[in-house]
């Protein structure tokens, strides 16, 4: 008989296990439902948005704006003689290049000149008008440009 009470008592046992698992308690499972909720609701969009913003983080553009502020010497072509880009204003005197909208040297205060980029004369800086061809420079004052946003500044970290 010791081994049937043994048996009965086993079975029970399992049949206890399983009924918890089988018929919950359900008190206990509407406790657990703001937990439920984090994990199964917002524990997915945070990880997702978390996610998105590494992505971007990641890929994003690394480029900065800045404004060119002075003036540049000119290029030299093979005989040395200086080269001035069409559409910018330019000093002969001193063979500098300045930004758009300029128009008075800062070396002497002279008369800054522009090559139209259309018909390539030249003319004053304050003329808007090409004299021969009749183009419209509307110049602003400041030309952008665009560069890498971090990093050393131009020479390396030594110029710093």
């Amino acid at each position: 008989m010791p081994l049937v009470d043994f048996l009965n008592q086993l079975w029970n046992g399992i049949l206890e296990i399983l009924s918890k698992l089988i018929i919950p308690d359900w008190g206990a499972l509407v406790d657990l439902m703001p937990i439920f909720l984090v994990l199964g609701v917002l524990g997915p969009i945070l990880s997702i948005l978390v996610l998105v913003w590494v992505i971007y983080f990641v890929v994003r553009p690394r480029t900065g704006v800045r404004y060119d502020e002075g003036s540049h010497p000119a290029s030299l072509d093979d005989s040395g003689q200086p080269i001035f880009p069409a559409g910018l204003p330019y000093c002969m005197a001193h063979a500098l290049v300045y930004p758009s909208g300029a128009t008075r040297c800062e070396v002497d205060r002279e008369m800054l000149w522009v090559r139209c980029p259309m018909c390539g004369l030249g003319r004053s800086a304050e003329v808007k008008t090409c004299g021969n061809c009749g183009l419209v420079l509307t110049v602003k004052n400041r030309a952008r440009v665009v560069g890498p946003a971090a990093g050393p500044p131009p020479g390396g970290a030594a110029a710093a």
